[in-house]
């Protein structure tokens, strides 16, 4: 099933590997990877994975909401409430976490054919004035391992740093469809987005920014 799903998915792709943005303070950032088809396609399997994993509201280790909605798929969830980042292999709820789409799973072995299987799908909803601030992803436990996101929806204006937060950072709009990879020596640096671009996209009948990100948990 996984070999049909990544023939159908990856001739869905568009990525001209010179248009990638290699330069970004080492993220690889690959515009309109994904076609108008490919991202209908997606975003219907991601209706499909709030159906069985709603989403919840986190909040920092001081009680503070965070200005996203947020759930998971895979084998891990990650979490965020007064205990701490972490994963989790259940929903808040206490049910399990629906599975990876293959889709996404073809999309992570088409662009990375050496790195392991992801464990996370984590789902960020961005509605209007939602923003994340600048951090780190590092609670894997294999930093040799990729992150990969996709862009759904609405622009969003993405910032990198480096690996020390005082570190200077650049900025660019992620458009929906655009797909980015950190990975080496950006695979530790700060990143967050900005602001979002509401009503900027179509894809969502609603707006908003559906932000996908596939990482190796354990």
């Amino acid at each position: 099933m996984l070999t049909f799903f990544k023939s159908r998915f990856l001739r869905m792709l568009s990525i001209d590997p010179s248009k990638a943005v290699s330069d970004l303070n080492g993220a690889r950032i690959y515009a309109r990877a994904l076609d108008a088809e490919a991202q209908r396609a997606l975003v219907t399997e991601i209706r499909a994975v709030v159906a069985a994993a709603p989403f919840f509201q986190p909040v920092t280790q001081r009680g503070q909401p965070m200005s996203v909605r947020m759930t998971a798929a895979g084998d891990f969830g990650w979490i965020s409430d007064r205990r701490g980042y972490r994963y989790e292999p259940r929903h808040p709820s206490g049910g399990a976490w629906p599975p990876i789409p293959d889709s996404l799973i073809a999309l992570w072995t088409g662009l990375l054919p050496g790195a392991r299987r992801p464990e996370c799908c984590l789902v960020n909803f961005y509605g209007q004035g939602a923003r994340m601030g600048l951090h780190q992803d590092r609670d894997e436990a294999d930093m040799d391992q990729p992150v990969l996101s996709v862009s759904l929806g609405d622009d969003g204006l993405f910032r990198v740093g480096g690996t020390d937060r005082p570190a200077p950072t650049r900025s660019c709009w992620l458009h929906s469809g655009d797909v980015v990879v950190l990975q080496g020596r950006a695979r530790l640096a700060y990143h967050g987005v900005d602001r979002i671009r509401f009503g900027s996209s179509a894809l969502l009948s609603q707006g908003g920014r559906l932000n996908l990100t596939l990482r190796v948990v354990t």
